[in-house]
């Protein structure tokens, strides 16, 4: 497979390792610094773009690929305002993008688990849920597109009362994110947390090998093959 990198920070870096490893190919690199890239025979040739830029940029980044017929896997955050806006312009222009706030297999489960759990909770009003997640300080979204992901499913079970997050940015904390259930009377945990940055390249390599060749706006829980949200 040949891949388009959009965005070249440490997430960029560790999808190009494992891609490589894979026995894939990088074709084109582009980042802040090298706009004309887009117009490289490196871009035009690759079979499908990897997007991690920025929160500012991603939604010109996703049109972009649109614009040049390319299937594209994103895991920026930040800009999931303009989601339903993204996801009508793929399907209508019948374009491919594959979307995840966070590409772990662990994290996925997790997200499945606190929507269970919160339809469980559901039925206990003495408990309050909250959420606390932890990242590195050159994190530029706050809270995380996961935190969000997993309010969202509390949200949902509880019929629109959103949990309080609590967003830390602190050293190089790869990311962390629990979950807790209290009560008077006692506290229940559910927590995930990643050693590294390995994880989540990994299934956004995996991502990408899933995408190619398929049409519309896919996410993990059409790779996975179980429900998420």
């Amino acid at each position: 497979m040949k891949i388009a990198l959009i965005g070249y920070g440490k997430m960029g870096r560790a999808i190009e390792t494992i891609a490589l490893q894979k026995g894939h190919s990088i074709t084109a690199i582009i980042d802040v610094d090298n706009p004309e890239e887009w117009q490289s025979e490196g871009f035009r040739a690759a079979d499908l773009a990897v997007e991690f830029s920025a929160p500012q940029s991603a939604v010109d980044n996703y049109y972009r690929c649109f614009d040049a017929g390319k299937a594209l896997v994103s895991g920026t955050t930040g800009w999931l305002s303009r989601l339903e806006e993204v996801k009508e312009r793929c399907l209508k222009g019948n374009h491919t993008m594959f979307y995840a706030s966070n590409f772990s297999v662990g994290v996925n489960v997790l997200f499945a688990v606190n929507r269970y759990l919160a339809e469980l909770m559901s039925r206990f009003p003495a408990y309050e849920a909250r959420l606390r997640e932890v990242h590195h300080i050159h994190k530029k979204d706050a809270p995380s597109g996961t935190a969000l992901s997993l309010a969202e499913g509390i949200q949902a079970a509880l019929q629109g009362k959103a949990p309080l997050i609590e967003s830390v940015r602190e050293g190089e904390e790869p990311g962390f994110h629990e979950i807790v259930w209290e009560s008077a009377a006692d506290r229940i945990c559910l927590s995930h947390g990643a050693k590294g940055r390995e994880g989540f390249a990994a299934g956004v390599v995996a991502a990408a090998e899933f995408t190619v060749g398929r049409k519309g706006f896919l996410g993990m829980e059409n790779m996975l093959g179980f429900s998420i949200h």
